[in-house]
């Protein structure tokens, strides 16, 4: 599926992360493609209030949580700078889709990173 929010579809997610050599692009890739499929779950399913958005951000950040492995077998990790980038980008994704309000430690509230 093709993202059709325009906001979304001309950022580019995880930036930080791509232009830092410390974490390896391709697991950087992953986490990309889990906002990317973020996006996509929130087009389809449109939820209406916050309860239905986070319900969609803790799943994807779960997602996150399972990269932390990946990450470490690269000589790298999820910390602070990755953490910051990581919520941002959350944020960014709820406030593209009409949740400004959203909080962006419960949008990323299941984490473990």
């Amino acid at each position: 599926m093709a993202i059709t929010n325009q906001q979304v579809a001309g950022r580019t997610f995880l930036r930080q992360l791509y232009a830092d050599a410390y974490y390896p692009d391709h697991v950087v890739d992953r986490g990309r493609a889990i906002l990317l499929r973020l996006c996509e779950r929130i087009e389809t399913e449109q939820p209406s209030d916050l309860a239905a958005l986070y319900a969609l951000t803790h799943a994807a950040t779960e997602e996150f949580n399972s990269l932390e492995d990946d990450f470490e077998a690269a000589g790298s990790q999820i910390e602070t700078v990755a953490r910051e980038e990581i919520a941002e980008d959350f944020w960014f994704v709820a406030s593209a889709y009409g949740f400004p309000d959203a909080d962006v430690e419960e949008l990323i509230a299941t984490r473990e990173w």
